[in-house]
């Protein structure tokens, strides 16, 4: 089943990016989406005993969730550009740092997306993920943004809405902690 709907998902995902629509393109898409899912359709659904409404639901969470994702690299994009044009500014305004980030986040795919949205954030690379701690590099204190605050980031509050619904009692855990 996990393995099928994998198959299906990135098989939607190729002919969307590929954009060719011959027999040939079709099969080879599907060879590889096949191999792909074979090997890792197990790795997308961390929750196995979740029911197909709850999976759509979820997938509809990370629909909105990219779509915010979106707008935050946009804006992300901008401060980078006015970091590289500023001149005199950005001896002032660029403060490259590593600093740590304790998640609370409990599942190994939760972290992979933050990391990885993390990283497609101009500004900002996630280096490590041990444990619970991720290492971030940051190009300045505004790139960091509230990742670098003892809070739970925005980001983190997102991602943890999708995939651990079930676990947003740690969120409210580590706020008050703060």
């Amino acid at each position: 089943m996990f393995i099928t709907v994998t198959f299906i998902l990135l098989f939607i995902l190729w002919v969307l990016f590929s954009g060719k629509f011959d027999l040939f393109h079709l099969s080879l898409g599907a060879i590889s989406c096949a191999m792909v899912a074979a090997f890792c359709g197990k790795l997308l659904f961390q929750d196995k005993s979740r029911h197909l409404g709850g999976r759509l639901a979820e997938a509809g969470r990370f629909l909105r969730y990219l779509a915010w994702l979106l707008i935050q690299i946009v804006q992300a994009n901008f401060h980078v550009i006015g970091l590289a044009l500023s001149g005199r500014r950005l001896r002032r305004d660029l403060d490259p740092h590593i600093f740590h980030f304790k998640t609370v986040l409990r599942h190994d795919f939760s972290k992979f997306v933050l990391a990885n949205s993390i990283t497609l954030t101009p500004g900002t690379v996630t280096i490590r993920i041990h444990g619970d701690t991720l290492y971030i590099h940051a190009i300045s204190k505004k790139a960091a943004g509230d990742l670098a605050e003892d809070s739970i980031s925005e980001m983190e509050r997102r991602v943890g809405h999708i995939f651990e619904r079930h676990n947003l009692c740690f969120i409210a855990d580590k706020d008050n902690q703060a």
